[in-house]
């Protein structure tokens, strides 16, 4: 059965490891039938969350006026969200960690999704990596009935490129084609 997938890139640089797993992903999903789109969060507008509190009980809307709300309502149809980020000082990217925080308005609309979580790092250690990866958990545990499907670890990449010829090129693929 055809799924409609969203793949949120968080790489500050197009073509960038995670970036480039993300596109083996999207190949992989594509080709098994499936309704794939990528995006490239440096492409959009994403204020940080101000903590205003006007989106707490879903009844109204996030105030603020950027591209986070139409990032959002792709995150509410999808069947499956793909979160994919460079690790930094073992944790999320800035960029991944602000869209984050904005799920706020919407996150209750998010139950039953699959999740894919793709990190890269020049850390060759999948073990140093975990702490990342519960950073991405810590926001499935706020959700409705979440299901982790996969991690994709891009160990020992630290220049753009250098996750080419890897097994997480491989892996991205395969779980892109079996979402």
């Amino acid at each position: 059965m055809a799924k409609k997938i969203v793949i949120l890139s968080s790489s500050p640089r197009r073509g960038g490891n995670s970036d480039l797993l993300c596109d083996r992903f999207l190949a992989g999903a594509c080709e098994a039938g499936h309704e794939a789109e990528k995006l490239f969060l440096k492409d959009f507008d994403i204020h940080y969350c101000t903590g205003c509190g006007r989106c707490y009980n879903g009844e109204h809307p996030c105030p603020q006026r950027d591209d986070a709300a139409g990032i959002l309502e792709k995150m509410v149809a999808a069947d499956v969200i793909v979160m994919a980020t460079p690790v930094y000082f073992y944790s999320l990217s800035g960029q991944m960690k602000t869209l984050i925080d904005r799920c706020c308005a919407r996150y209750l609309e998010m139950s039953g999704k699959e999740f894919y979580f793709i990190l890269t790092a020049a850390e060759r250690s999948i073990g140093m990596m975990q702490r990342t990866v519960e950073c991405f958990r810590g926001f499935l545990n706020c959700l409705e009935q979440p299901q982790e499907r996969g991690v994709i670890y891009g160990v020992g990449a630290w220049q753009a490129g250098e996750i080419v010829g890897m097994p997480a090129m491989g892996e991205a693929y395969a779980m892109g084609r079996n979402a």
